[in-house]
């Protein structure tokens, strides 16, 4: 199974992940679209976060399910748990190191207009 690791612009939030990305999501809801985050869910398993002590800080808007986590250093998210699936670790493919997130295949999510 391919790992890699991944964290913020200056690197205060480092992690690892272990998983085949198959695919990845753009959703077009008003964050992520202001953002440009790039979606890949993994199980909490998946997932090693690898800064004992990241300065992480927590935005949460509208039904407050969502847990938008972003270096409070370099205002970088590089991953969250997102309000349509809270158990898993949604990863901003964007910053994982050395992936070409331009090259994967996007499926589109309408954010905007779920529900």
């Amino acid at each position: 199974m391919p790992s890699y690791a991944g964290g913020c612009h200056c690197g205060a939030v480092r992690f690892e992940v272990t998983g085949t990305i198959d695919e990845v999501e753009a959703c077009n809801c008003s964050i992520c679209a202001k953002t440009g985050y790039l979606h890949w869910e993994v199980e909490p398993a998946a997932f090693r976060l690898l800064t004992p002590e990241p300065p992480i800080r927590c935005y949460q808007f509208g039904s407050m399910t969502s847990k938008n986590l972003f270096c409070q250093r370099c205002g970088v998210s590089a991953f969250r748990h997102s309000r349509s699936r809270p158990d898993l670790v949604d990863v901003n493919v964007r910053c994982l190191d050395d992936v070409d997130a331009e090259s994967l295949p996007v499926a589109h999510f309408d954010g905007r207009g779920w529900e």
